[in-house]
């Protein structure tokens, strides 16, 4: 029996005693109910208080009676309780101990600080890639939540150095700080740069002024989601058919197109390829709207002649399926489109 519904039956077996021990005491003994009540209480807990009144010969045998039955139903709930107690601590710490477990096991994986508005639409996206990640925070309620959800998290300060670690930042391969505080945010963004001088860092800005601050703390990357929101309710006034297309080919759940990034590895046999040598346009009817450098220098509509180097990522627009059979090919684990 689950150990919950095991303690609410006790419970039950229990109140019935005591409702059944203050009807007999009320039908034998004629005593007002509280009387009653407390002459039954007092003799289930054992206590040896002396009775209330004076007993008849009939009230001694059913007292006798209830110390027996009593005394046992009793000794089940104290044990139900117990058991409850301990099997869910036992429980907690189980689930614990696999869940830092399976967070040892990560590489390459993102840290996400903070679980608010921000964090969760990160943590939404990132489930819906399918990416790696791990979430640090240290709000209990929060902490309920990504247990219920089934996310891995680490319960704790991410101005911490204890807690980042503990999130596998040494072998991550990115951090994001979202949290509410730019304060706060730019704390993170130190001791995960002290923590891992390659990592890369995209921090949240609320303040104006925050974005230099956090740069020099030694963010990669800062971003205002105030500024973006702001930028993209203009456009959609400006450029309504634009966003609209935007919108729909950056949504991970859209089947028919997708705006792409796919880095091209050394051990691909698009590397030293021209983009029309390389036959991705015809083969797969991918568009290649941009090519950026491993020195971040970006190639807007490259032209066909366009070669093709290790360690680029190309900017693409295609079908889902087009897009997996091109990633496949730019990692080497597929030679021919």
């Amino acid at each position: 029996m689950d150990p919950v519904r095991h303690f609410k039956f006790s419970l039950i077996i229990l109140m019935t005693v005591i409702a059944i021990g203050a009807c007999g005491y009320m039908a034998i003994e004629e005593w007002p109910l509280f009387d009653a009540l407390y002459m039954t209480v007092i003799t289930l807990s054992t206590v040896g208080y002396k009775e209330v009144h004076t007993l008849t010969p009939l009230g001694q045998v059913f007292t006798l009676f209830l110390i027996v039955s009593g005394c046992g139903i009793i000794a089940y709930s104290v044990g139900s309780m117990i058991q409850l107690m301990m099997e869910g601590q036992l429980r907690r710490l189980l689930g614990r101990k696999k869940l830092e477990s399976r967070i040892s096991k990560l590489e390459k994986h993102y840290i996400i600080c903070g679980f608010g508005r921000i964090g969760t639409l990160i943590c939404r996206e990132f489930l819906a890639r399918p990416l790696p990640f791990v979430v640090v925070e240290k709000d209990p309620q929060n902490c309920e939540r990504l247990s219920r959800e089934g996310f891995l998290f680490v319960e704790g300060d991410a101005t911490d150095d204890d807690t980042l670690q503990a999130a596998g930042i040494a072998k991550a391969h990115g951090l994001i700080t979202a949290v509410t505080s730019d304060t706060d945010n730019v704390y993170i963004t130190l001791t995960a740069r002290g923590l891992n001088p390659n990592l890369f860092i995209l921090a949240r800005a609320g303040e104006e002024g925050s974005e230099k601050k956090l740069m020099r703390a030694g963010a990669s990357k800062v971003i205002s989601p105030y500024t973006i929101g702001a930028s993209r309710m203009a456009q959609a006034i400006l450029r309504p058919s634009v966003v609209d297309f935007i919108e729909l080919a950056t949504a991970s759940e859209n089947l028919e197109l997708q705006l792409e990034e796919i880095e091209v590895s050394e051990h691909s046999s698009l590397v030293d390829k021209t983009l029309i040598a390389s036959g991705i346009r015809q083969s797969t009817g991918i568009i290649i709207v941009g090519i950026k450098r491993p020195d971040g220098h970006m190639i807007f509509n490259p032209a066909p002649a366009t070669r093709i180097g290790a360690g680029v990522i190309l900017i693409t627009l295609g079908e889902p399926p087009a897009i997996l059979q091109l990633e496949a090919v730019a990692r080497g684990q597929v030679h021919e489109m």
